[in-house]
C-alpha cells in the first residue's frame, strides 16, 4: 500500500477576501479573523500587521485584490495620512506630511501597495493576487 504524501509537503493557504472589506479597519478585521482567532487582541496598525506575519506559516491568496486596490487606493491613503497629521503626536507629522506629499505628487504608495510590500517582505509567505 502506497501513501500519497504530496499534501503533507504543501504549505497552508490562507485567503484574504477583498469582498469582505472596503477600508483599512475592515482589512484589519479580516486579518484578525484569519490569523488571530484565539488571541486576546486584534490587528489595528500596519506595524501590528507586519508583526503577526512573522508567525504565519501559510501562503496567502488575496481574492478580489483589484477591488482592494481601488478601496485602499489614493483617496483612502490621503485620508489616512491627513488623519495622522491632524492627530499629531505620537505620530511623526513631518514624515507623514512627506509621505502625503509623495502620494499627491504620484510618487507615494497607497495603503494597498504598502500592505503588499509588508506581505512580500516576509520570505516565508508567497502572495497570490486573485
Amino acid at each position: 500500500m502506497q501513501l500519497n504524501n504530496s499534501n503533507n509537503n504543501k504549505k497552508k493557504m490562507t485567503v484574504i477576501n477583498g469582498g469582505h472589506f472596503s477600508n483599512l479597519e475592515g482589512f484589519y478585521e479580516e486579518i484578525s479573523q484569519l490569523f488571530m482567532k484565539d488571541e486576546g487582541w486584534k490587528v489595528g496598525t500596519l506595524d501590528g500587521f507586519n508583526d503577526i506575519l512573522y508567525g504565519i506559516d501559510s501562503d496567502i491568496i488575496w481574492k478580489n485584490s483589484q477591488k482592494s486596490k481601488e478601496d485602499l487606493g489614493f483617496e483612502l491613503t490621503k485620508e489616512f495620512y491627513e488623519n495622522k497629521i491632524r492627530i499629531g503626536k505620537p505620530f511623526n507629522v513631518e514624515l507623514i506630511q512627506q509621505k502625503l506629499d509623495e502620494l499627491i505628487d504620484g510618487n507615494g504608495q497607497t495603503l494597498f501597495e504598502i500592505l503588499i510590500e509588508i506581505i512580500e517582505s516576509h520570505k516565508n509567505i508567497t502572495l497570490i493576487l486573485d
